[in-house]
């Protein structure tokens, strides 16, 4: 079969997300030796589950939204991964996303495979209780596929603990048993973990520490610049400025700022709880959209979504280090205008696996009922990204490749391997 014939999700010219993803794995395969036999199993999602939403609004009407769940690979776990409600979400999105969530899982070395889900539509148009419909009605179409041994949803874009109260809930309702298991990123009270709100944005955070040690770039001093400034990035940019940097940019949809000496971080976390976004901030100037990627900045924290840094601004970036908060925000033509350039790029597939670390820590401690304080979990987390990302660190040097690539090196072989040893069934 000729690629122009291949269905648009699986061909390689086809750049969306999926695209995206099946480039990332044709330049790992040359480094998987034995196990590069089996490399098909990550090119084909394992499950693909599209799902009609009807709710009735409140004004009575009857409105359909389109939902999904892909399995991508379960070879070494049950299935994780978040669910997003946006307007763009598309299946190649999703089942992207899937596979990155096999990556990164791998590379922290949890013992999951990778799944994710979405729907497409701007929650900002529906009301609380129309949100809460919505939420239930997809948690039952795609129940046939979710539970706490078979995949285990989480919260991702525009989603949260209130919707995954609700997604447990119905899970709950549907099998006649209370499953705190079946989600993460709950509320404490029904089953959530300590520290799982701030758990991405510090490990983001933990392996800039990590590669900064290693590149001679001393954090105190600093200066650092984030795109999306929501659990992630705030978060993160909180950590850097308490470790002595300076945050000097900040973007997000409702504006860019900037402040050279360095913006007062808890006041604009706090405006940002207040009025939704950092657009409007007293502490700065108004920046225009596209000067942000080419802020004078040590470090370049993309954490809004996907496909942000491209060809066309990721020569403008000024950055040694880039710490990618969101999920695939870095083109692979971007990828390696920036090697080139000998900007350090610390993928997403490993930067930002440690809110499915902490969610980890949720599934097990949902298992044994017996919860571990946020000191407990701060710890272990900050333990499990450093050892990860000197494993990752080691491959790069070893093979003399970017750190994506190595993660993919080591990810990539452990979902082959766990694939070799159980075989193939019937």
């Amino acid at each position: 079969m000729t690629s122009h014939t291949l269905p648009s999700y699986l061909d390689p010219n086809h750049l969306g997300p999926w695209g995206i993803y099946l480039q990332q794995v044709d330049r790992v395969t040359p480094y998987l030796g034995s196990l590069a036999r089996w490399v098909e199993t990550l090119k084909r999602p394992k499950r693909a589950l599209i799902v009609d939403i009807p709710i009735e609004l409140d004004n009575g009407t009857i409105a359909h939204y389109e939902g999904y769940r892909v399995q991508h690979n379960l070879s070494r776990g049950p299935g994780k991964g978040g669910v997003r409600y946006h307007q763009d979400v598309t299946l190649s999105e999703v089942m992207a996303l899937s596979a990155w969530m096999s990556i990164k899982n791998a590379a922290v070395n949890v013992p999951y495979g990778g799944a994710k889900g979405g729907i497409r539509v701007d929650p900002k148009t529906l009301s609380t209780a129309e949100l809460e419909r919505l939420t239930r009605r997809y948690t039952s179409e795609i129940g046939i596929i979710i539970g706490p041994s078979k995949d285990i949803p989480a919260p991702d874009v525009n989603t949260n603990g209130q919707v995954m109260a609700w997604m447990m809930d119905t899970y709950s309702m549907n099998t006649g048993a209370t499953a705190t298991g079946v989600v993460t990123g709950k509320p404490v009270d029904i089953g959530g973990s300590l520290g799982r709100v701030e758990a991405t944005g510090r490990g983001v955070f933990t392996v800039g520490v990590e590669a900064a040690k290693l590149t001679g770039l001393t954090i105190a001093g600093a200066r650092v610049a984030v795109q999306g400034f929501g659990n992630v990035g705030g978060t993160a940019g909180k950590l850097f400025a308490e470790a002595g940097a300076k945050v000097v940019a900040v973007q997000d949809h409702t504006g860019t700022i900037h402040n050279d000496r360095g913006l007062d971080v808890p006041a604009l976390l706090e405006h940002v709880r207040k009025t939704g976004g950092v657009g409007g901030f007293a502490g700065a100037d108004v920046m225009a959209k596209d000067e942000f990627w080419g802020v004078a900045c040590d470090i370049l924290i993309p954490a809004a979504l996907e496909g942000q840094i491209t060809k066309d601004n990721a020569g403008k970036i000024q950055a040694k280090l880039v710490i990618e908060g969101a999920n695939g925000p870095t083109t692979p033509e971007a990828d390696d205008i920036l090697n080139d350039k000998g900007v350090l790029v610390l993928p997403d597939v490993i930067a930002n696996a440690g809110g499915v670390t902490v969610s980890y820590f949720e599934w097990v401690q949902d298992f044994s009922s017996f919860f571990w304080t946020e000191d407990e979990i701060n710890a272990r987390l900050v333990r499990i990204m450093q050892n990860a990302f000197a494993a990752v660190w080691q491959v790069a040097q070893e093979n003399k490749v970017s750190l994506r690539t190595a993660t993919f090196i080591v990810s990539c072989k452990r979902i082959l391997h766990a694939r070799e040893v159980r075989g193939l069934y019937p």
